[in-house]
């Protein structure tokens, strides 16, 4: 691999704790009067399965039909959050996709630029909750079992992610020690397994049905045995929601469109096609997998794979209250709470109400193996 490309990889990855925006980043922006045209840019993750609603909104337009006419909107690709928090931070990106842990975060800098979570894009079990091992590890009778043989091992995440916070969890939970317990990107992850440098790791879709399809790690545990759930949210700078409820209201209708469309089955060859379309290096198996795939009981599956909230219902909200609560005790963020006006989920709330819609909107359900139909 390219020195260059290495490096980009490598700063990607890097922990959100260690988020830095220059302070002249916090002046407002200014995005004109309402019912005038915007110019909107999007921090998106196609590299994160459970924020796949930016993914379709991107593929299919829906924003198109709800946004003044004449505005304009472009979409950015974050290999993980902590690049898109610095971008809303510094005002380069106005709304952005994001798993919970970098959400969080960016509510918390308010002395840079103030950022608020409107939505959910999604809550699950086996989204970023996913362990993985080594392809030679025990047949495990149970994720018990499983959990229990990480005792001692060398296990690697991408600290300071939603994998980081599970797998804590799960060491807490179970009376769990791993020998080593590595902060590592999900390159260095995937060279280290390929390499048998590690027993476990804790990795997010897709990257995980590929690592499993590609034979280099086997799926032993998820958020399901330990009862952990992941989410993914959807934030939006202060000054947009303040000088344009507007734009805010039409992109929130948008997002609704997008989720229902992921909540039907029927759409999902058309889901996999556009996110092929917008990723490298993913087959149209491993996409489709990562969202649709059914694991059996041996590999702790769920009969759903993304509950799709769209709103910050009581499940979102505890999981945020949770996570921030982390987050605090590995001292990435400066408060074990987040401030009240950090969570807005006013809008949602008002889209579901005018279309008689009641959350959670949807569900992704697991699909059979049969059901998979290799795109064209």
């Amino acid at each position: 691999m390219k020195p260059v490309k290495r490096l980009v990889q490598f700063l990607c990855a890097a922990f959100v704790g260690t988020l830095f925006v220059h302070s002249a980043s916090a002046a407002d922006i200014d995005f004109g009067k309402p019912g005038t045209p915007v110019k909107l840019v999007i921090g998106y993750q196609p590299y994160y399965t459970q924020a796949w609603s930016g993914v379709v909104m991107r593929g299919k337009k829906f924003y198109e039909k709800y946004l003044p006419k004449g505005s304009e909107v472009e979409f950015q690709i974050g290999l993980q959050g902590a690049i898109i928090v610095n971008n809303m931070l510094a005002g380069k990106q106005h709304i952005g996709y994001m798993g919970d842990m970098p959400s969080i975060v960016s509510t918390t800098k308010q002395e840079v630029a103030d950022v608020r979570i409107v939505g959910t894009l999604g809550l699950g079990h086996d989204q970023c909750n996913i362990f993985l091992v080594r392809t030679d590890a025990p047949k495990f009778n149970t994720p018990v079992d499983a959990i229990k043989w990480l005792n001692g091992k060398q296990v690697a995440v991408p600290k300071g992610s939603c994998t980081d916070r599970y797998a804590q969890a799960v060491y807490k939970k179970y009376n769990v020690q791993p020998a080593a317990y590595l902060n590592q990107n999900i390159e260095v992850i995937t060279s280290n397994f390929r390499a048998g440098k590690i027993d476990a790791a804790v990795i997010w879709e897709p990257t995980a049905s590929r690592l499993v399809q590609e034979g280099l790690a086997r799926r032993a545990v998820t958020g399901v045995t330990p009862q952990e759930n992941d989410g993914g949210f959807l934030a939006m700078r202060a000054d947009l929601i303040k000088q344009r409820p507007d734009i805010v209201k039409a992109w929130m209708n948008a997002e609704l469109d997008a989720q229902l469309f992921i909540a039907d089955s029927k759409n999902a060859a058309e889901v996999i096609k556009i996110a092929k379309e917008q990723t490298t290096g993913f087959s149209d198996k491993v996409l489709w997998s990562s969202l649709y795939g059914s694991y059996g009981a041996d590999q702790d599956g769920s009969k759903v794979r993304n509950q799709l909230h769209y709103t910050i219902t009581p499940q979102a909200r505890e999981l945020l209250t949770r996570a921030t609560a982390f987050l605090f005790e590995i001292k990435s963020i400066n408060t074990a709470t987040l401030r009240p006006e950090a969570v807005m989920p006013e809008f949602a709330d008002a889209v579901l109400k005018e279309r008689n819609l009641k959350a959670p909107i949807g569900v992704v359900n697991a699909l059979p193996e049969s059901a998979f139909k290799p795109l064209n």
